[in-house]
């Protein structure tokens, strides 16, 4: 996935795990004790059921593999509303 510089997406909190790897740039992850920024070569878990939002603030974006289990659904994700 590639994600430009400024973008936020919804929050969400989804029935399936996370796995998320930064292969370039920096990815933010907030959750709802805490703020990581995850650079390139470091990965990070989003357990199911956890409210949880991605963005990329950096300049360069973000470049960055996701992995769900189970697989990810528009059903599933429960994104919040806008």
């Amino acid at each position: 996935m590639t994600s430009p510089d400024g973008w936020v997406e919804p929050g969400q909190t989804p029935e399936f795990d996370e796995f998320t790897l930064v292969m370039k740039g920096t990815l933010r992850v907030t959750t709802k004790t805490e703020t990581l920024n995850v650079k390139a070569g470091q990965a990070v878990i989003a357990h199911k059921g956890e409210w949880v939002q991605y963005s990329s603030p950096e300049p360069e974006g973000a470049e960055y593999v996701a992995v769900w289990f189970p697989a990810f659904s528009p059903d599933t994700v429960h994104r919040d509303e806008e």
